[in-house]
């Protein structure tokens, strides 16, 4: 790996899919990472179709690029182990309820008796002091809890679950900045520390403008549809053979003009209920009506060529296999094969990251469970392979 991390690395106690997330996103930019799985079982991610070339492609998605190695945390000389091993990395990252860490003695004030200059960072659904602290998290659980699904779906609809694990991959973000952020803390003070992440307490930042309005005015979120709660219009529109999305900028004045004209309603430019995005989403039950049967009077395509020719954002509607095709992924090159370890060929997503000089492209596939224990414990703790053969006997690895 030739990424900026390079030269870093990850022991990676995490599963399934926030704390997995923000490793692979660190193994993308060139740290090595090293996951630890239970034996015989994995990452319970394994186990989740469906499969291709005996591969869980929900695994594949959220562990490339890793080495696997299979310690039984549950036992003395497999936290042993795992105390070893934590003298050899930069970072720790898991994902476990405290309670968990409690019981198998792994937590930060264990680890850094070993390696007091470690970046121990910790994922959980409720962090380390709330209130919930013990109880287990999943994505659902953390969406209804923070607020999103009460704001997501149609008016006066029922609660609706985005399309995407909303909850778990804010976490993971914030995860990886927050790993990022302590390592650049540590470059300047040589000290390591503990990161506390609470799958929660990101929902509420992400929500960010919906709790600031309510705190501020009292003013309860609600479900909107496609539409945004402060701007006119910015949402979907049916058109006369699908959907186009448009998003007027509030602050550009001749934007408004231009775009009732486009729609053949110039009346509506000097109408004082509209002249900026905030009235016109005062007044939308009125605006609504207007611009919906407009929109319909074109197809998608004559829309976006139209509005795109006045300097209108707006964009198609895609759906997943539409999206795969996009020009501009396919130009940023967000497709990728990958190889395994058998020489089965998968397709993933790439990662965002695009730097000047220091490529971040996804190189290798999810490993099988326990394909570096042996190469990990030889390379790192110099083990024999004697040695490595009498804990694989002992059912610690």
């Amino acid at each position: 790996m030739t990424g900026p991390l390079q030269g870093i690395r990850v022991l990676d106690l995490t599963q399934v899919l926030s704390g997995p997330f923000a490793t692979m996103l660190l193994s993308d930019m060139g740290a090595e990472v090293i996951k630890v799985e239970k034996p015989g079982l994995g990452d319970t991610a394994r186990g989740n179709g469906p499969f291709v070339n005996d591969m869980s492609t929900y695994f594949c998605s959220l562990n490339r690029g890793k080495k696997s190695i299979t310690i039984d945390l549950s036992k003395k000389r497999g936290t042993d182990l795992l105390f070893k091993l934590s003298q050899k990395v930069d970072i720790l990252v898991e994902n476990f309820t405290p309670i968990t860490l409690e019981k198998l003695g792994i937590g930060y004030n264990e680890i850094v008796k070993h390696n007091p200059d470690i970046i121990y960072a910790a994922g959980s659904g409720f962090g380390l002091n709330g209130k919930d602290k013990n109880l287990p998290a999943f994505d659902i659980i953390i969406q209804a809890m923070g607020g999103v699904m009460s704001i997501t779906g149609e008016e006066d609809g029922s609660p609706v679950r985005p399309g995407v694990s909303y909850g778990d991959i804010s976490a993971a973000l914030f995860l990886c900045i927050a790993i990022l952020a302590a390592l650049q803390e540590r470059h300047n003070t040589s000290k390591g520390q503990l990161i506390d992440i609470s799958m929660l307490d990101c929902q509420a930042t992400v929500l960010e403008n919906a709790f600031t309005r309510y705190l501020n005015t009292g003013e309860i979120p609600r479900p909107l549809g496609t539409r945004h709660p402060l701007i006119t219009p910015f949402q979907l529109f049916q058109t006369k053979s699908g959907y186009i999305s448009v998003a007027l900028r509030g602050g550009i004045k001749n934007q408004w003009p231009l775009f009732c004209s486009a729609i053949d309603h110039v009346e509506l430019i000097d109408d004082l209920r509209f002249t900026d995005g905030w009235k016109r989403t005062l007044n939308y039950k009125t605006l609504e009506p207007i611009l919906s049967k407009a929109f319909k009077t074109k197809t998608t395509v004559q829309w976006l060529r139209q509005l795109k020719q006045l300097g209108i954002p707006c964009g198609s509607f895609n759906t997943i296999p539409q999206a795969s095709l996009d020009r501009n992924l396919q130009d940023r090159n967000m497709f990728i094969e990958l190889k395994d370890s058998k020489n089965n060929t998968f397709k993933v997503v790439n990662n965002p990251f695009k730097f000047s000089r220091t490529t971040c492209d996804a190189e290798r596939m999810a490993p099988e469970l326990g394909e570096h224990t042996e190469l990990v414990l030889n390379q790192l703790l110099l083990m024999s392979d004697s040695q490595i053969a009498e804990l694989r006997e002992a059912q610690v690895i």
